[in-house]
């Protein structure tokens, strides 16, 4: 890790999970209560739905199909009506709400010159959504990449590559902030640095004694 204290770091948050709040047991009983009375019915929707965001879910993220395809594939192999899975891949982007904690360290962050990237895997509607709604978030970054502008996911070692790329940055100098575990390992394996994220403060503190975040501050 000395390389990363000789040189500025960046950083580079996903989005889902650590810049938006995003509770999918939440949104399925919201969407589909009728079909989600408790948690266990919520919890094998969410499986059947969104695969742990493999299957369909990942292709969708890649930008590969259309969210028409996506919920014809979906109702074909779960059987549940294409209306019911509709309202819940339409229901999605709106469910991603900026977490005041963590748009709290992201300030904190820029205060103090850090430069702020993102990564994240998201299909092209929700990201074209995120962009429109929040425009000054977005603002925030230097620049940022999306799963489905370079058809590749994470945890592939070929989207950090290309993120790098697009950052202008050696891996080195590079940490994310994931809060899947499987992300963070993989960024770790490409030559980045990377925290798991649970929550804005668990993550400054980390920074702060990993000696990462920016002098002076």
């Amino acid at each position: 890790m000395s390389g990363l204290h000789r040189t500025a770091p960046r950083f580079v948050f996903d989005f889902a999970g650590v810049l938006f709040g995003w509770q999918p047991l939440e949104l399925i009983r919201r969407c589909l209560p009728h079909r989600a009375p408790d948690d266990a019915a919520a919890r094998t929707l969410q499986t059947a739905i969104f695969e742990g965001y493999g299957g369909d879910w990942a292709t969708f993220d890649r930008g590969r199909i259309r969210a028409d395809e996506l919920v014809q594939r979906i109702a074909q192999r779960t059987a549940l009506p294409a209306a019911d899975v509709r309202t819940v891949v339409d229901a999605v982007p709106h469910a991603l709400s900026p977490r005041a904690d963590t748009v709290a360290l992201l300030a904190r962050l820029k205060a103090a010159g850090a430069a702020l990237h993102f990564l994240s895997n998201m299909p092209l509607p929700y990201a074209e959504h995120l962009d429109r709604r929040y425009p000054d978030l977005m603002a925030q970054f230097g620049g940022g990449v999306y799963s489905c502008r370079v058809q590749l996911i994470k945890p592939e070692p070929a989207i950090f590559a290309a993120a790098a790329a697009a950052f202008d940055a050696a891996g080195h100098r590079l940490v994310l902030l994931d809060d899947i575990l499987a992300n963070v390992e993989a960024a770790r394996a490409s030559g980045w640095h990377a925290l798991h994220f649970t929550d804005a403060a668990s993550a400054e503190a980390a920074l702060r004694e990993q000696g990462w975040w920016p002098a002076g501050q």
